[in-house]
């Protein structure tokens, strides 16, 4: 894993622009720790900080091959068919130098060009500056795994692996206008696809490589759900589910660095855990858990945290034997670490659970460098409430605050969220890839997949890259292997559910991996600290930041009720889900304050 960052400008001699280059690739040093890189070109900058994983030695970026003009790659990502790819580009005359994954990125654009992206298995974000027609192409993976943003400036084009890069630019600005101000509070955190929030700055969109010629810059989408009829049966699909899994998680276990697995005692991490367990050896692999003091004096039992995490991953732990380590979080401490998550986002925060994953990570950092994660199995295997009963008209992880409450209602009207997010949703689903002759219902199913794979996934994929990559940790995502996301989505709703069962396919396919009381768990989502100290923390804010005049967020709020809220609590402990919401709330404020943000 790594972290990029560049300037195209046909119009100036970017030799003469290192310092620039180099303040922009600094800002990605948290992604990569081992080592730096900036090559510069008469009109072309590119920037890499690296996060050594394979070829320890060697894989070196910027990495540059002479074909007539220089062609440069910097490159952030896991590409897992690297060996396959090098064999068949050795077959074709290619020398290789390195044992790198980048090398076979690049020897395969100098033989397939913008196709090469095609060939790709992994997840990955990458610049190639091409010197022979003076071309930039910026690709992103499939499901939107690595981030990847640009901007056009003036008479050239900038790019980061976060927005931080762009910012460190002397020609850009941290301004929002009434869109990005709209993106943020009526979907924030589960953004449109392309939105940077930022005026000028667009988000490279999953599934899509960006061409910047000197006549024009061209949007490409090189990947996309093809629906069509499943034809294998039940047996047959589970077999091919457990051949997928086994398969992307044997690839994802490449390193030459030290490995282990995020275990939260649930189906989806533990099956991942199982299967790398297999692959290593009981006893070899390391495990990592989270968890909060006090979590069993604590702990509210509510639909979507029905039982507490704690047990069943002990109950893995002693299956497999792996050398496991449980991280213990101060829940008092949480609030501490605000501006870290915010600097990490180079935007508001999803409040407390983006602070404990940054937690998790800084702790799994210390023993590993690499982590899988079941992150995705929900949307992929149909795992959330909302697929069970998907008619809801909007998104539906949005219906709890679709009224805004805590806004200030002149900027609800001014805003038009309500419109906003009624227009946001139904170009969603204008995108949804129809199946001839589907039932409603079948067309209702389709739709709300699809709604999670594109809207509601990558936010969690954002959050998990950001909170990892701050502390250079690679978390890599077995469920997001393209072949089993496109495989899955033409299984029918009843294969998925058999039994009425939540993701039934995943459980049948985890058959013999895992006790039977893990396999048949109910979903609980990631935990969230439910302590008195932290809930009283979180509340004594909001109250300073009502009372603070200086507050670059105060106007924007509805004060009155916000009062009433904090005098209800003050009577009555709120809801960890209301502490939850208003603690990502408060990083807005943060946010504002730190970047020095103009509304427009």
């Amino acid at each position: 894993m790594c972290g990029i960052a560049g300037w195209v400008d046909r119009e100036r001699d970017l030799r003469l622009e290192r310092e620039t280059g180099e303040r922009m690739t600094a800002t990605m040093a948290c992604r990569g720790p081992d080592d730096e890189g900036l090559w510069a070109g008469p009109h072309a900058l590119l920037g890499h900080r690296r996060l050594a994983i394979i070829d320890l030695e060697g894989g070196v970026q910027p990495m540059r091959e002479d074909a007539g003009a220089p062609v440069v790659l910097v490159f952030s990502g896991e590409v897992y068919n690297f060996t396959e790819l090098r064999e068949e580009l050795r077959g074709r005359g290619h020398r290789f130098t390195t044992r790198s994954d980048t090398e076979v990125v690049l020897r395969a654009y100098l033989t397939w060009g913008v196709d090469a992206v095609r060939r790709l298995n992994g997840m990955f974000a990458f610049a190639i500056w091409d010197g022979r027609s003076e071309t930039l192409l910026l690709a992103r993976d499939r499901l939107g795994i690595k981030p990847l943003y640009y901007a056009e400036s003036g008479t050239g084009l900038l790019f980061g692996s976060e927005p931080k890069a762009i910012l460190a630019h002397p020609g850009f600005e941290p301004e929002i206008d009434e869109q990005g101000l709209a993106e943020l509070v009526g979907m924030w955190p589960f953004t449109t696809p392309g939105e940077a929030v930022y005026r000028g700055m667009r988000e490279l969109l999953p599934g899509h490589v960006l061409v910047h010629r000197p006549e024009g810059t061209a949007l490409r989408r090189y990947w996309h759900l093809e629906s069509r009829p499943h034809t294998d049966g039940f047996d047959e699909t589970t077999r091919n589910v457990r051949d997928l899994l086994e398969d992307a998680v044997g690839r994802q276990l490449i390193a030459d660095v030290q490995l282990c697995t995020l275990v939260s005692g649930g189906l989806d991490s533990s099956t991942i855990t199982a299967l790398a367990a297999g692959r290593q050896g009981n006893g070899k692999l390391a495990t990592f858990s989270v968890d909060y003091r006090g979590s069993r004096d604590d702990f509210q039992a509510h639909r979507d945290t029905p039982t507490l995490d704690a047990p069943y991953v002990a109950r893995m732990v002693e299956h497999l034997g792996t050398q496991h380590t449980d991280v213990v979080l101060d829940t008092g401490d949480m609030t501490a670490h605000e501006e870290t998550v915010v600097r990490a986002r180079d935007l508001p925060s999803m409040g407390n659970i983006d602070i404990s994953l940054l937690l998790l990570f800084r702790a799994v950092r210390r023993q590993s460098t690499v982590a899988l994660s079941g992150e995705s199995a929900d949307e992929v295997f149909g795992g959330y409430p909302w697929h069970t009963d998907p008619a809801s008209g909007t998104f539906p992880w949005l219906v709890t605050g679709y009224e805004y409450p805590w806004l200030h209602p002149t900027l609800v009207h001014i805003l038009k969220l309500k419109d906003y997010v009624r227009d946001r949703y139904s170009d969603a689903v204008a995108e949804v890839p129809r199946l001839a002759g589907e039932s409603a219902e079948e067309r209702s199913r389709r739709e709300i997949t699809y709604l999670g794979l594109t809207r509601h996934l990558p936010a969690l994929l954002n959050r998990k890259d950001r909170m990892s990559m701050t502390v250079g940790l690679e978390v890599r995502v077995p469920y997001c292997d393209h072949r089993l996301v496109e495989y899955m989505w033409n299984v029918p709703w009843e294969m998925k559910a058999a039994g009425g069962q939540e993701k039934a396919l995943l459980r049948h396919a985890a058959t013999g991996l895992l006790p039977e009381e893990v396999r048949s768990r109910t979903k609980s989502r990631y935990p969230s600290p439910q302590g008195a100290a932290y809930q009283k923390a979180v509340w004594d804010r909001i109250e300073a930041l009502l009372h603070d005049r200086e507050s670059p967020l105060r106007p924007l709020l509805n004060v009155p009720f916000l009062t009433w809220l904090v005098d209800r609590v003050r009577e009555s402990p709120a809801s960890p889900q209301w502490t939850m919401q208003l603690s990502s709330f408060l990083s807005f404020d943060t946010w504002l304050r730190m970047y020095k943000v103009r509304i427009r």
